[in-house]
């Protein structure tokens, strides 16, 4: 894959106008976007469905959890939408029902692991007895396990995933900043570049592009720091 296959632009705006602002600002030197909650409760998912048709990838992230009836049905009518990635939290009974959902399909099911915005202190405060590199590991073995297509994780757990998961799953890594962005509520974070040195095969980027005066300068520049980083694996 190249750069271009592996960014994928977070739209996390509270509105489709901005949203189709940001799409049309960009323009194809983006294939892929991501729709989360904001949008979403904005009339995102119709967005979503028309983004598809046109020839985007989408990555819906809903990160589902609830009963295995639920899930499943839930996954399947997303799978009708034409979405390529959907999120669901790495339960091991919530992902094999999304997997038996999916069958067929080509939807790609990631299983969220640890939110960046979470570290070791705040899965403490959540009853959790370990720490974050730990879960992530444990998760990602439940998510092979359970025939998921990949994971969302921090990119400082991306090479020692990329070690349970093998070669061909999706290491899906938010949390990107360019040198000297403004982390803002992110703990866990790595430049475009470390992340793709790390074993990340898709990189999730939301304000430092869509918040940039030039979403379409400041996408290009992550390209090229991208493409930089898989230079070697491409000679």
């Amino acid at each position: 894959m190249s750069a271009r296959d592996r960014l994928i632009v977070g739209l996390d705006v509270p509105t489709v106008a901005e949203a189709e602002k940001i799409v049309s600002q960009i323009g194809d030197d983006i294939s892929f976007y991501k729709i989360g909650y904001q949008l979403v409760f904005a009339g995102g998912l119709e967005f979503a469905r028309e983004l598809a048709e046109s020839g985007k990838k989408i990555f819906l992230d809903m990160k589902l959890l609830d009963i295995d009836n639920t899930v499943a049905h839930g996954v399947e009518n997303i799978a009708k939408m034409g979405m390529s990635m959907l999120t669901l939290h790495a339960y091991p009974k919530a992902m094999k029902a999304a997997v038996e959902a999916a069958r067929g399909s080509g939807l790609c099911l990631l299983g969220v692991t640890v939110l960046t915005s979470m570290d070791d202190g705040d899965l403490a405060d959540a009853g959790y007895a370990t720490d974050a590199k730990s879960l992530v590991a444990r998760r990602a073995e439940q998510a092979r396990a359970a025939g998921m297509g990949g994971i969302v994780c921090s990119a400082e757990e991306a090479t020692a995933v990329r070690q349970i998961l093998g070669p061909d799953m999706a290491v899906v890594t938010p949390g990107i900043r360019p040198a000297g962005a403004d982390k803002g509520d992110q703990k866990r974070v790595m430049t475009p570049g470390e992340a793709i040195h790390a074993g990340s095969s898709h990189l999730v980027v939301a304000r430092p592009i869509v918040k940039a005066d030039d979403p379409k300068a400041a996408a290009r520049a992550i390209l090229d720091e991208m493409q930089i980083a898989l230079w070697p694996a491409n000679n």
